[in-house]
């Protein structure tokens, strides 16, 4: 769970800011996304393998270029 307290002489604005970047960067809402609805193992373990095919072609484009 994310949690700020409020310092002495700062506004909501900058606490807000604060708290949104905890909330990025502990990844609460890709989770959430996630898991929103089921995904079987064997469609997962797909999605992972086709994933790493295009970060690799990516990286290689980047690379021969």
């Amino acid at each position: 769970m994310v949690s700020v307290q409020i310092n002495d002489n700062e506004s909501i604005d900058k606490m807000l800011k604060r708290f949104k970047k905890k909330y990025e960067r502990a990844g609460v809402l890709k989770e959430f996304r996630k898991k929103a609805y089921f995904v079987k193992p064997s469609v997962d373990g797909r999605l992972k393998r086709s994933r790493s095919r295009r970060r690799a072609q990516r990286a290689n484009e980047e690379r021969n270029s």
